[in-house]
């Protein structure tokens, strides 16, 4: 079995939770960890897809809100090709089991999220949803991630590996 984790990250936050959730699911299934500017539309060999991203205006990130992460940080971005959105919009869809998450900050706590966004996108193109779009706490916009969410992030991969095997 093999998972492919895809994720978008700005600040750093919804990085580390991928890799928590890569390392959870590697635990039961091989599993791959791509920032969705470098991931490939083909999900060929994959039993499992998770997708993450940010939570920016209510939603997945675009071209505009990446912008403005980039001008508020002194620092380098994470990802600084095309997100979660676009890859999403050229994906081969065939089917495939997913499941998606985001980061979001604790306040302003907002009433939607990325990874709703996505889950309604990937299912839009026919992939299969098994579990419910689950988010992550951020302490304010850039981070740092709230106390016990990477610990949560990893359980929760190892629960999505243990019910695919």
């Amino acid at each position: 079995m093999r998972a492919l984790v895809v994720y978008e990250s700005m600040f750093g936050n919804t990085q580390k939770i991928a890799e928590a959730i890569a390392g959870g699911l590697a635990l039961s299934m091989t599993t791959d960890l791509v920032e969705a500017g470098s991931a490939g539309p083909s999900l060929a060999g994959v039993d499992l897809l998770v997708v993450g991203g940010p939570t920016h205006a209510f939603g997945m990130s675009r071209a505009s809100t990446r912008r403005s992460a980039h001008d508020r940080t002194p620092g380098a971005v994470v990802s600084k090709a095309g997100g979660v959105r676009e890859w999403i919009a050229a994906l081969d869809a065939d089917g495939t089991p997913f499941a998606t998450f985001d980061t979001k900050a604790t306040k302003p706590r907002l009433p939607r999220s990325a990874a709703h966004a996505a889950r309604r996108r990937l299912r839009r193109r026919g992939l299969r949803p098994v579990a419910a779009a689950t988010s992550f706490l951020v302490t304010g916009m850039e981070g740092p991630l709230a106390d016990g969410e990477e610990e949560r992030a990893r359980r929760w991969g190892e629960q999505l590996g243990r019910a695919r095997t």
